[in-house]
């Protein structure tokens, strides 16, 4: 029988130390940003009983959850999204709170087939959401801080693509298809599959402009004159008013000084019962996936017995590292500055010298294997640390270069006045 005591589930993975202190520096500025914006961080558990996802199929189908029972025979899930438990939170724990309410989050997700993850089962998301407010500058700040979160970890080269699932709608509406046949279209503007859209605005009684306008659905993509050329392609209300609502978003993009990063796209019609209004997805080199995703979500609170208007965004973290290591861009880890030794007689001094020099930022490591100086020198080496203190009693020090082989002899106190 095989025992799999050494190896990890197919889908997870341990992250080492270079890798890992990337992420946490990944997740600190996140957060560091998040908190500049007046977001507040909240944290949800990892365990949720199934039917808090249950009513939110579009995000979270089923078969993509990690159930298991409880003792009293209820449905557990690890949680597959963090947004849907601040929904419950919001509208269970601060229902009373002032509008807008802000959150911010980073945490791990699991679920089965999981592309948007990198094809793991278990990766980690960060984001924000604001509660509260139904507005144009609302969505712009949201996709305000989804392109600054891009670029505060140091990728310039991304495109954030923006639809309006309302558009979408109010063309489906005027066609008078059914709720099967408008899910159909939508999945096959969301491909892109212009023959399969042809094939099925066929066999409806459709007028000719308006399947010429379900036609080029899937190449309505570009600037601003997107927006102008949908315009004179419909006249249904609904539809004009999602396009303005589009304007005004990207008019205050441009008073953030952030339109070059942002093209229109009214093809993307992802997850109908779940998006409201805005959507948007960001892209960048080396990934084949979005890592970033976010939109208006006005009905979600209510599922949890609030009214609330909603807008967010999730980034993923495991994908940015992705991007990062492929765009060749590097976080260097700070290495041990110095390793320190001792006699017998230097061990009271090394532990106080280490502390005074540990609150002065640098890394300093004991040798607490107790080597003699050449051992400790071929450590030094294969650890890549630039230098050995030696403590020789209670005063006496020698500074030992890894590289040069210089030896500097001087006492704890003129090394802490340098």
């Amino acid at each position: 029988m095989t025992s799999w005591k050494i190896y990890t589930p197919e889908g997870v993975q341990d992250i080492l130390f270079e890798e890992c202190y990337v992420k946490r520096i990944i997740e600190e500025k996140l957060r560091n940003l998040f908190r500049t914006y007046g977001y507040n961080e909240v944290e949800t558990p990892s365990l949720e009983f199934y039917d808090t996802f249950s009513a939110v199929s579009d995000i979270a189908p089923q078969e993509a959850m990690f159930k298991f029972f409880d003792p009293q025979g209820r449905i557990l899930v690890l949680r597959p999204d963090i947004t849907i438990p601040i929904a419950r939170t919001a509208a269970t724990k601060l229902k009373d709170e002032q509008s807008p309410i802000k959150f911010s989050y980073i945490g791990n997700v699991f679920r089965y087939n999981e592309l948007g993850g990198g094809k793991q089962k278990e990766f980690t998301q960060a984001g924000v959401e604001i509660l509260g407010i139904d507005s144009p500058e609302a969505d712009a700040e949201i996709i305000a801080t989804a392109i600054n979160s891009i670029k505060a970890l140091g990728i310039e080269n991304f495109q954030l693509d923006i639809g309006q699932v309302e558009f979408f709608k109010g063309i489906m509406e005027e066609a008078k298809l059914s709720v099967q046949d408008m899910e159909l279209v939508r999945t096959l503007i969301d491909r892109k599959d212009f023959l399969g859209i042809e094939e099925i605005i066929r066999e409806h009684d459709i007028d000719d402009k308006l399947k010429e306008v379900i036609l080029n659905l899937p190449g309505l993509f570009g600037s601003m004159e997107v927006i102008e050329k949908a315009e004179k392609l419909t006249s249904n209300s609904r539809s004009l008013a999602a396009l303005q609502n589009l304007r005004n978003i990207y008019s205050i993009l441009e008073d953030y000084s952030l339109e070059k990063y942002v093209s229109i796209d009214l093809g993307m019609v992802q997850s109908l019962n779940y998006y409201t209004g805005i959507i948007f997805r960001g892209f960048t080199y080396g990934v084949g996936f979005p890592v970033i995703s976010g939109g208006r979500y006005d009905k979600l609170v209510e599922a949890f017995g609030m009214k609330s208007p909603a807008t967010g965004f999730s980034l993923g973290i495991n994908l940015v590292m992705m991007a990062l290591d492929r765009q060749k861009i590097n976080y260097k880890m700070h290495g041990t500055d110095s390793l320190v030794c001792y006699s017998n007689h230097g061990r009271r001094a090394a532990y106080g010298l280490s502390q005074e020099l540990r609150k002065q930022g640098l890394v300093i490591e004991m040798d607490i294997a107790c080597r003699d100086l050449e051992k400790a020198k071929e450590y030094a080496r294969a650890k890549s640390i630039g230098g050995i203190i030696y403590i020789t009693d209670e005063s006496g020090i020698e500074l030992h270069n890894i590289k040069t082989g210089e030896v500097t002899r001087t006492s704890v106190d003129e090394l802490l006045n340098k």
